[in-house]
């Protein structure tokens, strides 16, 4: 299963510490919203993963 993490802002420890217990046996992808504005590339990485968690 793969999975996608969009942060919108650079992640506190703790975020980072939930984002790979969440991605444990998955294949994850992070996109940082906070630096890359490509939403081309953003909406391709929606549908090509199986679940897509976004972080505030």
């Amino acid at each position: 299963m793969k999975q996608l993490h969009i942060f919108k802002t650079k992640p506190k420890d703790y975020t980072k510490f939930l984002a790979e217990k969440l991605a444990e046996n998955k294949k994850p992808t992070r996109f940082n919203l906070y630096e890359d504005k490509d939403y081309d590339k953003l909406v391709k990485l929606i549908f090509e993963n199986d679940e897509v968690i976004s972080w505030w």
